[in-house]
């Protein structure tokens, strides 16, 4: 980040479909200027990025920033990487495993790691649903990209 006041005022906007996470820790705010925000969708059929770049622009807006323009790249492709680690502890704390390589994910609940996907779809595009054997709660974890 830099001095841009930009980034300050995008850092208290939250994801739509995920609401404990901003969009700057998400990754998806990939360049910022005076001029305009550059921003990648975490995939490009991302149903919420309509709604992603309303909020942005009404955020952009409400503090002066009417003159700057928002544009959307594809390239390249956004990854769980651009997440920060402060934006993957609010999605554990939210009850939803962050993204990880391990084959199995850890319980948000308990902290296991006996742990089951049950489908590879969950409550949005961009998570999985799995369940815990050992509390067996289930769980949406964010998928690796």
């Amino acid at each position: 980040m830099t001095d841009n006041p930009i980034w300050d005022v995008l850092g208290a906007v939250m994801d739509p479909e995920i609401p404990v996470i901003s969009i700057t820790d998400l990754g998806i705010v990939r360049d910022v200027s005076l001029a305009r925000v550059l921003i990648t969708p975490t995939y490009s059929g991302c149903p919420a990025s309509h709604a992603i770049e309303q909020l942005i622009r009404n955020a952009l807006d409400s503090n002066g920033f009417r003159d700057v323009a928002i544009e959307t790249t594809l390239a390249p492709p956004w990854t769980t990487d651009w997440m920060t680690e402060s934006g993957k502890a609010a999605l554990l704390a939210y009850g939803i495993a962050p993204p990880d390589t391990a084959r199995s994910a850890t319980c948000p609940q308990c902290g296991s790691t006996e742990t089951v996907e049950i489908s590879r779809f969950g409550s949005t595009p961009c998570k999985a649903q799995w369940r815990c054997t050992a509390c067996l709660e289930p769980f949406d974890r964010f998928k690796c990209h």
